[in-house]
């Protein structure tokens, strides 16, 4: 009798782990502090080792998953473990790789710790023109619903990364149009997330898929928003199709990224439980991000 009944504690502790063979991991409810929204088109997704539809599988050091503490939110919005590719089951269309969330990640974490657990929302959809992430669109829609899902077990998004334009180079009209629509778009959502402060780190283009690159990149350097920071990526390694960045950029890119959210936005402290808190998440931020503007 007492070895059944030390065979149904191992079996119930196996059913119950927060970790199992399939790095799904479910985090208590106040677990993940920091959520960063991770949007835009391709070089966000990731194509780091990405060469004719095929990936490599290399995922470097700086972008390994090397802790719990960094989730990833699935399709299905539930937490797992976060790990390369980060888009594999949102970016269906394509084949995914490596891309800069994992390697900002780590980055943001070995350098304050104070962060706590860090819930990455990948949202990037490769392909993209910026019309496609207007209010009401699908894109953006599913935006709006993954943030909103990523707030219901508490924490604070601290950041949208977003990386997005190659496939607004094309047509003069929609490389003319750019700045108008990247900054409604910015503005939009921080109104529909209640997020008026909501910091924002975009990434000036590295590539175009036509003639109109240095419109859009003037565009971007041109956001007259608040709270808005520019990485540059241009002049970082690209991978043969002179489009995608190549894996070493990709990790480049994430570092570059988490020191200028460092740089740029004070940690909070965590005290937001759930999404009803979001008018207090809303007044912290404001408060703490003002003599930035």
């Amino acid at each position: 009798m007492f070895a059944f009944l030390w065979l149904m504690l191992l079996a119930y502790a196996w059913l119950v782990s927060p970790v199992n063979s399939n790095n799904v991991y479910s985090p208590p409810p106040s677990q993940v502090q920091s959520i960063f929204l991770l949007a835009g088109q391709s070089n966000m997704s990731g194509r780091g080792g990405v060469i004719n539809r095929t990936w490599d599988g290399v995922i470097p050091f700086q972008s390994q998953s090397k802790t719990p503490s960094i989730l990833r939110l699935s399709a299905v919005q539930t937490w797992v473990q976060a790990q390369d590719p980060l888009h594999k089951d949102i970016d269906v269309n394509n084949t995914c790789g490596v891309g800069p969330g994992m390697a900002f990640a780590n980055s943001v974490m070995s350098k304050d710790s104070s962060i706590g657990a860090i819930g990455l929302v990948p949202c990037a959809i490769g392909g993209t023109k910026i019309s496609e992430w207007g209010r009401g669109r699908e894109l953006y829609n599913r935006l709006i619903r993954r943030a909103e899902a990523a707030l219901q077990g508490g924490g604070i998004i601290r950041a949208l990364l977003w990386y997005q334009g190659e496939s607004d180079t094309i047509e003069h009209e929609d490389a003319k149009l750019y700045k108008i629509r990247l900054e409604r778009l910015f503005t939009h959502l921080r109104a529909d997330l209640q997020l008026p402060a909501l910091p924002v780190i975009q990434v000036a283009l590295a590539s175009g898929q036509g003639p109109y690159v240095d419109v859009v990149r003037k565009a971007q350097f041109e956001v007259d928003l608040p709270n808005v920071k520019t990485v540059d990526a241009y002049g970082l390694p690209m991978e043969p199709d002179s489009l995608h960045l190549s894996t070493s950029a990709q990790v480049r890119l994430g570092e570059m990224l988490a020191d200028t959210f460092l740089q740029s936005v004070p940690l909070l402290p965590v005290h937001v439980q759930s999404s009803a808190c979001k008018t207090c998440q809303n007044f912290v931020l404001d408060t703490f991000l003002r003599p930035f503007r």
